[in-house]
């Protein structure tokens, strides 16, 4: 019997009705070779007897025999024919075909153990299909943006942009977008810097990212309010550092109680306008005090504010970082929360010092942030637009914790004691008739609102049982909706 005629007695499955008839055959011929029911070195049949044999046509086995040479599995001899390689490893599976008796071993490669230990505890978010929703903590009014407005300026950018914005981008960000970042916070937060201190990332999570990279060595101790953001806290554990949680009051971060935890301690992670989740503002006072000890100990201070735009009374709170004297304070942002969460674009405000490092580091890890997206924003900025819409939903949040707080009084009382908040997006009602907040979350989410327990945000300090409200993104009929079904849930124990 010729190769020829032992390759018909193989048997090729049916092609289904939405595949490629080319893709079909190179897909069987593949997985024969691979089981080894072609052996390296069989002479493949011709072209015009697969068309015949198949019903195919001559130019559809000749884009599956092309494929198939494309990636290693044939080889062609001028004048002679087309044979099945040689050098295809003995075992080597295929990932449509599996054989009955596997061969070989499966790979025991893992992750590393250092990964494992940080991974344990994080939590992916997913995404969400709709906008809106009682009372989820981390969006702002979506549907309240000027989508229109954003998309004239797109497109104006676009038509208009030179080539040269197709290209490589610089590493520290586009260079408008800088100069129109250091005049805002300069203007309303009180940052001094210059756009050459500007470093463009993508969202505040890059930022903490890079940070612990270069400035935390594992094993230094580093200062974490406590209750504080978890992703912050994630962030720092993961280069290895040694989390010291430092408890807050009413005034913020204690640093009396840090510099006896940790008085040599590498990095302290602060929110001073709004602190997540208690919702304090720092004192001049502790702001001071804070300042003082890291000049003393030589240490970095990220001031993390994420929200800080939003204050319903009066103007917002002065950055820390404009009475920074020696240097030490990374003042970080994100315009996620002041226009929509896929606008993955942050920035750090950094010492003189450090901003060639952080330059060169930003280009390892995705060489620029996308220079059209930064293009657009800067647009936005310059013309006005950004400053508009802060001021507008600066309004509408401050209705918007209003109508909360009141029919958080008429359905909850007894139940949970909302806190009329004066700055950000999100609250915290405090339990009245349940022990555990994680328990009562539970509860909540299966009636299908998002809310989240105090407790989770916390290291060492326990907090009383309290619940995470955000009111931002939700228009006043979903936040009484939201209201009568937490009734609903924490009334039934």
């Amino acid at each position: 019997m010729s190769k020829e005629e032992t390759f018909q007695d193989l048997s090729l499955n049916s092609p289904s009705g939405q595949q490629d008839l080319w893709r079909w055959l190179y897909t069987e011929l593949r997985a024969a070779i691979l089981d080894r029911r072609l052996k390296p070195g069989a002479r493949m049949p011709s072209t015009r007897s697969l068309s015949a044999q198949y019903s195919l046509s001559r130019g559809t086995v000749v884009a599956a025999f092309e494929q198939l040479q494309a990636e290693g599995y044939t080889r062609t001899e001028v004048g002679s024919g087309t044979y099945v390689a040689s050098g295809i490893p003995e075992g080597f599976l295929s990932a449509t075909r599996k054989p009955a008796t596997p061969v070989g071993t499966a790979s025991k490669a893992a992750i590393s153990k250092h990964a494992q230990q940080f991974l344990k505890d994080v939590e992916v978010m997913p995404a969400p299909h709709s906008v809106g929703k009682a009372f989820r903590s981390y969006e702002p009014a979506i549907d309240l943006f000027p989508v229109d407005l954003w998309a004239r300026v797109a497109s104006r950018v676009l038509r208009r942009a030179p080539r040269s914005l197709y290209g490589h981008g610089d590493a520290a960000g586009y260079q408008p977008l800088r100069r129109a970042i250091a005049e805002y916070v300069g203007a309303s937060p009180g940052v001094r810097c210059s756009a050459e201190q500007i470093i463009i990332t993508s969202g505040t999570q890059q930022a903490l990212d890079l940070i612990s990279r270069l400035l935390v060595t594992m094993g230094d101790h580093v200062w974490m309010e406590d209750p504080g953001y978890l992703r912050a806290l994630q962030a720092l554990r993961n280069t290895g550092a040694r989390i010291v949680p430092v408890p807050v009051d009413e005034d913020g971060l204690i640093v009396k109680a840090g510099r006896k935890l940790a008085p040599k301690a590498k990095l302290a992670y602060v929110t001073p306008a709004n602190q997540f989740p208690m919702g304090v503002t720092m004192s001049a006072d502790r702001r001071l005090e804070l300042l003082r000890w890291a000049a003393s100990a030589n240490a970095w201070i990220i001031e993390d504010e994420y929200d800080a735009e939003y204050r319903y009374a009066g103007r917002p709170v002065a950055a820390l970082q404009t009475l920074d004297s020696s240097g030490c304070v990374i003042y970080v942002g994100t315009f996620t929360k002041m226009l929509f969460n896929a606008l993955r674009l942050g920035f750090m405000v950094l010492p003189e010092r450090l901003v060639d490092a952080f330059r060169s580091a930003r280009s390892i890890i995705d060489l620029h942030p996308p220079t059209l997206d930064q293009a657009i924003l800067a647009e936005f900025i310059t013309e006005g637009h950004f400053g508009h819409h802060l001021r507008r939903m600066r309004q509408i949040y401050a209705e918007r914790i209003d109508v909360l707080k009141t029919a958080a009084d008429e359905h909850l009382n007894g139940l949970l004691d909302v806190v009329h908040t004066g700055a950000g997006i999100r609250t915290l009602g405090w339990l009245k008739t349940w022990k555990s907040d994680r328990d009562a979350t539970q509860k909540v989410r299966k009636l299908g609102l998002e809310v989240s327990p105090l407790s989770m945000f916390t290291v060492k300090y326990e907090q009383p049982p309290a619940l995470m409200l955000g009111f931002a993104g939700c228009n006043p009929a979903e936040l009484r909706r939201g209201v009568s079904i937490l009734a609903t849930a924490l009334r039934a124990r």
